[in-house]
């Protein structure tokens, strides 16, 4: 009887632990309060998971090019000069299904302020669930199509780097890292991370 009990409960731990691995490698969940690296990172996460780094303390954004979905070249620093918002997403990540549409939104009201939108579309492994998605949720920004995630690899370590799915980073005109988040977001949200970059002169 007792090995019973001690066979379902390492059954458990495992399956636990299972859960637990899964949720990491996906990451489609989490409210990013302890993101970051060790060390000085220089940036600030607020109560709300936003993370933002002072102007003068700032790092570059590291090179990030590549196809987009609708198979055009696309460079992040070709927007050097704009407020850039960088999107971490996947058609099958349920959190991303509920901020597309804030982001699609958002990203309509900004265009005339300097903004610009930009997606990475990871681990989706056929281009045609990721341009569904973009069409059922009115996204019409250019997204990097990224399915083994080397674009995100890019990031350094103990910088604002986007661990999760979904990630939101946003990139100053200067084309350094000002602010991110590890959770889905809704318009109030990114209007927060992005309405000071707007602001700055």
């Amino acid at each position: 009887m007792s090995s019973g009990r001690a066979s379902r409960r390492r059954f458990t731990l495992l399956a636990a632990t299972a859960v637990a691995g899964a949720l990491t490698l996906s990451a489609c969940s989490g409210d990013g309060t302890k993101a970051g690296g060790g060390g000085n990172t220089n940036f600030v996460t607020g109560s709300g998971g936003i993370s933002t780094v002072a102007k003068g303390e700032r790092t570059n954004v590291p090179k990030l090019d590549g196809t987009t979905l609708d198979g055009k070249a696309l460079d992040i620093a070709d927007y050097k000069g704009k407020v850039v918002v960088l999107n971490v997403w996947g058609s099958w990540c349920a959190p991303c299904r509920a901020e597309a549409k804030h982001f699609a939104k958002v990203a309509q009201e900004t265009q005339d302020e300097g903004v610009q939108f930009v997606g990475i579309n990871t681990r989706d492994p056929q281009k045609a669930a990721a341009i569904n998605f973009e069409q059922d949720y009115g996204v019409t920004y250019p997204s990097l199509f990224d399915p083994t995630g080397k674009l995100l690899l890019r990031f350094p370590k103990g910088t604002l780097n986007p661990k999760a799915i979904p990630s939101t980073v946003v990139v100053d005109r200067d084309g350094k890292i000002a602010a991110r988040t590890l959770a889905a977001v809704d318009a109030e949200k990114l209007r927060e991370m992005i309405d000071p970059l707007i602001a700055e002169k």
